[in-house]
């Protein structure tokens, strides 16, 4: 079996990364053409950071949470707090006013020196995934102790108490209460390169941490408590402050794909962090293989771009030699995307991926195997060998 050498993927790796930025590049120069393609891949690097934050919880460590959309939620309402300038304030807490506390944070960081506002919304988004963290490390005292649907049952009311406690009155002069977060500023400029690019950097490096974190004798310690438990702990695995670790890190990551999110959306509401939200991030982990790193980053592609955008013709009127197609009305492509769906659940039972991820040789193997000559049973090696 022929490997290609380590320089080649190299260059192909690099030439990989050059092509993406040169799109980014290509798009940033067609911005008012291409302002939904842009969004939608904005969107996709978003939900591909929690995506895997998820799977290190459920693929890697073995944890069955459903708490992603409680999380999210922490890191967007911290980030938005923390970013809506103080002479928007008055616009956007019309209501009963802002709480003094947060006013006068704001009004000491905004006179604060250029450097230290250059990278405010950077700290933000690192304040928000803190907050989250601290709150997994409490609630994972007693519910890490829990297994299976347990667990996911365990989270998913935490994340619904957060939603809930966000949207009370009594929450109105730190939240906004019902009425919601608006007037976030966008995406800050990141080594002086265009907006358009910070998502996807901030989310390639939250990736690459986790990867790193997967590919540690933390992450290998994940997989023996994945794997089984007895023996983890038999092995000398400390059972509970594994799985905070794993808790307290993919909370972090999912809070920052949260304040993004904010940053994205512009404003917020408690209803965007419904459990309709981890459904659907559960449905990406899910379609791109539990278990595999490529496979969310690809699925989180794939299903954002169906749903917002590849099938939206279904939603259109179709008219054939002047005869309309009932069928064919708004809601008709989340019908087709669910069909979608139960095909690549049927044909890839464990995900486009499965647990493997993207490698040169394995993408060689796939592109030759459709001209790969058979062998004739009995014959080692085929043709040429002796």
């Amino acid at each position: 079996m022929m490997h290609m050498k380590k320089s080649t993927k190299r260059i192909c790796s690099l030439v990989l990364i050059a092509l993406a930025v040169v799109l980014l590049f290509i798009l940033d120069g067609h911005k008012n053409e291409q302002g939904m393609l842009i969004s939608i891949l904005q969107k996709s690097a978003i939900l591909a950071i929690v995506a895997v934050a998820m799977n290190l919880l459920n693929g890697f460590t073995g944890l069955f949470s459903l708490g992603q959309a409680g999380f999210m939620s922490i890191g967007a309402y911290v980030t938005a707090i923390l970013m809506i300038p103080v002479a928007s304030l008055d616009g956007v807490y019309y209501m009963n006013g802002v709480a003094p506390g947060i006013r006068s944070m704001k009004e000491a960081m905004e006179a604060g020196p250029a450097w230290l506002q250059a990278a405010y919304p950077f700290l933000a988004l690192i304040a928000g995934g803190l907050i989250a963290a601290a709150f997994a490390a409490l609630i994972g005292i007693p519910v890490l102790r829990l297994k299976s649907d347990y667990l996911a049952i365990a989270t998913l009311g935490f994340s619904e108490i957060i939603r809930a406690v966000f949207s009370s009155p009594q929450m109105d002069t730190i939240t906004n209460g019902s009425y919601g977060l608006n007037k976030v500023p966008t995406f800050p400029k990141l080594f002086g390169l265009p907006v358009l690019f910070t998502p996807f950097i901030i989310a390639a490096v939250c990736i690459a941490l986790m990867v790193l974190l997967i590919n540690s004798t933390y992450g290998r310690a994940f997989k023996a408590i994945r794997e089984d438990e007895i023996a983890a702990e038999a092995m000398g695995v400390n059972l509970f402050k594994h799985k905070q670790l794993s808790f307290v890190i993919s909370s972090f990551f999912t809070a920052i794909s949260g304040g993004l999110l904010a940053m994205f959306m512009r404003s917020i509401e408690a209803k965007t962090f419904s459990i309709t939200l981890t459904y659907d991030i559960l449905l990406i982990v899910v379609i791109g293989g539990i278990g595999s790193v490529t496979g969310s980053v690809l699925s989180a592609f794939l299903v954002t771009a169906s749903k917002e955008w590849w099938l939206r013709f279904f939603d259109q009127p179709l008219i054939i030699g002047g005869w309309e197609i009932s069928l064919f009305r708004t809601g008709f492509r989340m019908v087709v995307f669910s069909v979608l769906l139960m095909v690549v659940v049927l044909f890839y039972r464990r995900g486009l991926m499965g647990d493997k991820e993207f490698s040169w040789d394995g993408l060689v193997r796939l592109l030759k195997k459709p001209f790969a000559r058979r062998v004739p049973a009995g014959v080692k090696g085929g043709a040429g060998h002796e």
